[in-house]
C-alpha cells in the first residue's frame, strides 16, 4: 500500500516539474508569456514571446488605475520593465524621457521609444495617462501605484481576482524569509526545551510553568488586539484583509479556549510538581544508558526539513501548472491543466502520511533502544550501540508496522481536515444545530487521533519487546496496560502533560514572533496560512525533540508492566527494573492510595454526620 502511494507521489513530483512553473508566481510574467527577470522560450503564435527579460525584473500594468474583470479573467496589459516609475508621468513625452533615461520602456515591446510621440497607435500601445507613481512591493515584484485612489482600485481588483490557492502560495513565497526565520526560532526553542528537561529541577519547573502561563495570556491578548485593530482599519475592502481578519478571530477564539483548559489543568496538577521532577530524573537516567538518543531528533528534523521543502516545491509547481494559450492580439494566458485539483488533494495526504511515517520511525528507534537497555541484566554494563541495533531491526523487520501505524493516523486526520473544511465552507448556509454537529464530529476525530497516537506508541514498544506485527502488538499492549493501569496511569499522565506544556511554550513564542512579523504586510499577504504552517512546523519540531522524553517515559512504563507480568521479584525471577524506579512507583502509588482513602473517609464522615442528625 505504501509502495503504491510512494510511486504516485513520485509521479506527481515528476509531473509538477515538467508541467509547473513556480517562477511565474514568484517573479511574475507579462501579457505575452515572458517571465520577468529570466530568459524565455517563444510561444507559438505569440510574436512578442521568447524575449530575454534578465534585466527587466518588475511587472508593470499599463492601466493600473483602470483594471477590470471580464468574466473570470483579469483584463489587463502587463509588461516586464527594469524600473517602476517613481514619479507621475502626465504625457507621452515624459514617458519617452523616462524610457531614455532609465532604460525602462512602459509601452508594448513592438513600439520603439523614438515613436512614443509619433506613432498613431501610441495611445493603445502605451499606458493610459497619467501614469501614477509606483513602487515595487515584495509581492510578485509588481509595480504597485502609490496614489491612494489608484492603490485602492489596483489592489482590490488585482489581489481579489487572484485564485485563492495562488494568494496562499504568494503569501508563502513573499514571506519566505520570515517563515525561515520563524522556523529557526522554533528549532532553537525546541533545543532549549530539550536541555531544560535533561537537567530539570523543581525551580526550573516553576519557572517553566510561569512562562507557559504568561505566553498563553500574551498570545491571546495580542490576537484579540489584532482583531480589534483589523475591525477598525479603514482599508479593509481587500479579500486578503478580510480573510486575515476572519483567521485572526478564529485564532483568538481557539487560543482563548486552549488557554482556559490548560490553566485549569495546571491548577489541578500543581501539587504533583515534586513527583514530576523525580519522574524526569529517572527518565534522564534511562537516557544516560544511550545518550545519543538526544541527538536522534536532529536526524528526524533534517529528514523532515528535506521532505517539507520538497513538498512545498512540488506544491508551487502544481499551483502554476498550466498550458499556454494564445489569445487575441498575441497575448498569452495559462489555463490550469485538468486533474490538478485531485493531485493537490493527494499531495496533502502524502504530506500527512509521510510526516507521520518519519516521526513513527523515530518513536520505534527510541523505543527499541530503551527496551534493549531496560531488559539488560547488568545495569553497570550497558549494551553496545543500542540505537544502531534498534535502527537495523526497524528497517529489516518492522517497516510494515510503521507503515500501518502512520496510515492509521492519516486515515483519522484526513476526515478531521475534511470536516473542518466543510464547516468553514458551509457555515453561512447551515444553522446552529449543523454547526454543533460539525464541532462534535471534529472533537470526536481529535480524541480518536490522540488515543491512536498513544496506542501506536505502545504498539511500537511491544513490537520492540516481542517482535510481533502491528495488530498483535497493539492488542498485547492494550491488555497489559489494562491490567496494570493502577500502577502508573496517574504517574504517566502528568509527566506527559508537562512535556505537552513544553511543546505549547515553543508554539506560543513562535506564533507570537510570526504575528509581529506578518502583521506588517497585512494588505498584500494572506498570512494566516503561512502562520498556520509556521505553527504546525513549530509543533512538529517541538514534538520531534521533546517526544524523546515522552517516548522514553511511555516505553519505560510499558517495560515495567511487562516486567511485572513475567517476574515476581524473587531470586528465581528477579525484576529487570532498578530499585530507584521501583521505589518511585511504590511511593507514587502510596500517595495516590492515601489521597483516595482520605477522600473516601471524608465522604463517609459527611454521610455519617447527616444520618446521625436525622436519627436524633
Amino acid at each position: 500500500m505504501h509502495c503504491l502511494g510512494a510511486e504516485y507521489l513520485v509521479f506527481i513530483m515528476g509531473y509538477s516539474v515538467v508541467a509547473g512553473a513556480a517562477g511565474r508566481l514568484l517573479f511574475g510574467y507579462d501579457s505575452f508569456g515572458n517571465m520577468c527577470g529570466k530568459k524565455n522560450s517563444p510561444v507559438e503564435g505569440a510574436p512578442l514571446s521568447g524575449q530575454d527579460m534578465t534585466l527587466k525584473k518588475h511587472v508593470f500594468f499599463m492601466n493600473s488605475c483602470n483594471l477590470e474583470v471580464k468574466g473570470t479573467q483579469l483584463n489587463r496589459m502587463a509588461l516586464c520593465v527594469s524600473n517602476c516609475p517613481e514619479e507621475q508621468l502626465d504625457s507621452l513625452e515624459e514617458v519617452q524621457f523616462f524610457a531614455n533615461t532609465s532604460g525602462s520602456f512602459l509601452c508594448v515591446y513592438s513600439l520603439n521609444s523614438f515613436n512614443y510621440t509619433h506613432s498613431p497607435k501610441a495611445d493603445s500601445l502605451c499606458p493610459r495617462l497619467p501614469v501614477p507613481p509606483s513602487k515595487s512591493f515584495p509581492l510578485f515584484n509588481r509595480c504597485v501605484p502609490q496614489t491612494p485612489e489608484c492603490y485602492s482600485l489596483f489592489a482590490s481588483v488585482l489581489i481579489n481576482d487572484v485564485d485563492t490557492l495562488h494568494r496562499i502560495l504568494s503569501g508563502i513565497m513573499s514571506g519566505r524569509d520570515t517563515i525561515l526565520g520563524l522556523c529557526i526560532l522554533a528549532l532553537a526553542l525546541s533545543l532549549a526545551m530539550m536541555f531544560t528537561f535533561r537537567f530539570i529541577t523543581t525551580l526550573l519547573v516553576h519557572i517553566f510553568i510561569s512562562l507557559v502561563i504568561l505566553g498563553l495570556l500574551f498570545v491571546c491578548g495580542v490576537l484579540w488586539w489584532l482583531y480589534y485593530d483589523y475591525t477598525n482599519d479603514l482599508s479593509i475592502e481587500l479579500d486578503t484583509e478580510r480573510e486575515n481578519m476572519k483567521c485572526v478571530l478564529g485564532f483568538a477564539i481557539v487560543s482563548t479556549g486552549i488557554t482556559a483548559v490548560l490553566l485549569v489543568l495546571i491548577f489541578v496538577l500543581r501539587k504533583r510538581i515534586k513527583l514530576t521532577v523525580e519522574l524526569f530524573q529517572i527518565t534522564n537516567k534511562a537516557i544516560s544508558s544511550a545518550p545519543f538518543l538526544l541527538f536522534q531528533p536532529l536526524w528526524t528534523f533534517a529528514i523532515l526539513i528535506f521532505f517539507w521543502v520538497l513538498w512545498v516545491a512540488v506544491l508551487l509547481s502544481l499551483g502554476t501548472a498550466g498550458a499556454a494559450q494564445v489569445m487575441e492580439g498575441g497575448q498569452v494566458e495559462y489555463k490550469p491543466l485538468s486533474g490538478i485539483r485531485y493531485m493537490w488533494s493527494y499531495h496533502l495526504i502524502g504530506l500527512i502520511w509521510t510526516s507521520e511515517f518519519i516521526l513513527a520511525c523515530q518513536q520505534m528507534t527510541i523505543a527499541g533502544a530503551v527496551v534493549t537497555c531496560y531488559f539488560n541484566r547488568s545495569k553497570n554494563d550497558p549494551p553496545d550501540h543500542p540505537i544502531l541495533s534498534s535502527l537495523s531491526i526497524l528497517f529489516f523487520y518492522h517497516q510494515g508496522t510503521i507503515v500501518k501505524g502512520s496510515f492509521l493516523i492519516s486515515v483519522v486526520r484526513i476526515p478531521r481536515i475534511i470536516v473542518m473544511y466543510m464547516q468553514n465552507a458551509l457555515k453561512e448556509q447551515h444553522g446552529a444545530l449543523s454547526r454543533y454537529l460539525f464541532r462534535c464530529c471534529y472533537c470526536c476525530f481529535w480524541c480518536l487521533d490522540k488515543y491512536l497516537l498513544h496506542l501506536n506508541q505502545n504498539a511500537y514498544t511491544t513490537t520492540a519487546i516481542n517482535g510481533t506485527d502491528f495488530c498483535t502488538s497493539a492488542k498485547d499492549a492494550f491488555k497489559i496496560l489494562s491490567k496494570n493501569s493502577s500502577h502508573f496511569t496517574s504517574i504517566n499522565c502528568f509527566g506527559d502533560f508537562i512535556i505537552f506544556l513544553g511543546k505549547v511554550l515553543v508554539v506560543c513564542f513562535t506564533v507570537f514572533g510570526g504575528l509581529m512579523a506578518f502583521n506588517y504586510n497585512r494588505a498584500f499577504q494572506v498570512w494566516a496560512v503561512p502562520l498556520l504552517l509556521v505553527a504546525f512546523f513549530a509543533y512538529l519540531v517541538a514534538h520531534s525533540f521533546l517526544s524523546v522524553f515522552e517516548t522514553v517515559l511511555d516505553a519505560l512504563f510499558l517495560c515495567f508492566a511487562v516486567d511485572l507480568e513475567t517476574n515476581d521479584g524473587s531470586s528465581e525471577k528477579p525484576y529487570f527494573m532498578d530499585q530507584e524506579f521501583l521505589s518511585f512507583v511504590k511511593r507514587s502509588n502510596k500517595l495516590n492510595n492515601a489521597r483516595a482513602q482520605q477522600d473516601k473517609h471524608s465522604l463517609r464522615n459527611e454521610e455519617g454526620t447527616e444520618l446521625q442528625a436525622i436519627v436524633r
